[in-house]
């Protein structure tokens, strides 16, 4: 489906990858272009010669939804919006968004500017995980630009205390969009709602999925970052043997009620012989419930493990 301005949230992505890069800061001045300027729909009024900082666009594209902010970004960030729609792409494509393509960095209407729902939702998942400092901004309500105040067109952020985020979008063809996300008692969902008939719809529909995630799900923690879960015989080794867990805190999702039915089935070889080195996969962990493999990852190595003498 066409996503409007919940293109921006790559646009953003984008940038903070500059960020992150170091390949600008925050504090970076651009200059408004004309192309910029005239760029049509929503903006947050930017003007044509004058120098705005980065800082200042992002917060126009994030909570006005700022077409000329997002014009204006993409040139400073790559010179010209076709360049910057290609870098919107190749991360679309390194985030596994497969059924994606953008062709400008605002949303509006383009020959093969399409998304899904899920790719939405995974490209939200990764701002989240990557760039919690700057996911905040998108919780913020009103935005005042050239003495113009605007609020930010995410309804749920004043219905529902737990929503932080994160984008509205609309265009005819698009018609009303929104990906939403909350956090309650420490498990965070994200909803995403396309092709509605109104901004009214597309509210009420985010914050049924939002609600319907919490009254049904549970997310459990599984596994402790470096937390023993088993350990296996280390053929010629300095120690007899090696201790194996995961490098990452380990969590599931499940539906409420069958946290307790899960089963843990332990892959392991029938000979591991050394050097080991720590981090190395030695084994692998499955979760299923019923006939249903929920979860698959590598146990690794906690520690090195060397060869041992004669």
């Amino acid at each position: 489906l066409p996503p409007a301005s919940l293109t921006k949230l790559m646009t953003t992505y984008v940038v903070f990858k500059a960020l992150a890069q170091g390949q600008v800061s925050l504090e970076d001045e651009v200059t408004i272009s004309e192309k910029a300027w005239r760029t049509p729909g929503s903006r947050m009024f930017v003007e044509v010669g004058k120098r705005v900082s980065i800082d200042d666009l992002l917060h126009g594209v994030i909570i006005q939804s700022g077409h000329d902010a997002s014009v204006a970004l993409a040139e400073h960030i790559a010179g010209t919006e076709e360049v910057f729609a290609q870098m919107m792409n190749q991360y679309a494509e390194q985030l596994g968004m497969l059924a994606t393509h953008f062709a400008n960095a605002t949303g509006l209407p383009a020959e093969g500017h399409v998304t899904t729902a899920r790719d939405l939702a995974t490209l939200a998942r990764a701002m989240i995980e990557e760039f919690p400092e700057h996911y905040s901004w998108h919780s913020i309500r009103e935005f005042t630009f050239n003495d113009i105040r605007q609020t930010n067109r995410n309804k749920l952020l004043w219905r529902d205390d737990s929503v932080d985020g994160i984008k509205t979008g609309h265009t005819e063809e698009a018609g009303y969009c929104l990906v939403a996300s909350a956090e309650r008692d420490g498990m965070r969902i994200i909803s995403a709602v396309m092709g509605t008939a109104s901004a009214k719809a597309r509210t009420d529909g985010s914050q049924a999925l939002l609600n319907y995630g919490f009254r049904f799900f549970e997310t459990r923690l599984l596994f402790k970052a470096g937390e023993e879960i088993t350990t296996t015989r280390v053929w010629k080794s300095a120690n007899e043997t090696s201790r194996l867990g995961v490098l990452e805190d380990l969590y599931i999702t499940v539906r409420r009620g069958t946290y307790d039915q899960l089963e843990s089935i332990l892959d392991i070889p029938a000979i591991v012989e050394a050097p080991v080195a720590a981090g190395q996969p030695l084994a692998e962990l499955r979760i299923s419930l019923g006939e249903d493999e929920l979860l698959k990852t590598p146990l690794r190595g906690l520690d090195d493990n060397p060869e041992g003498s004669f």
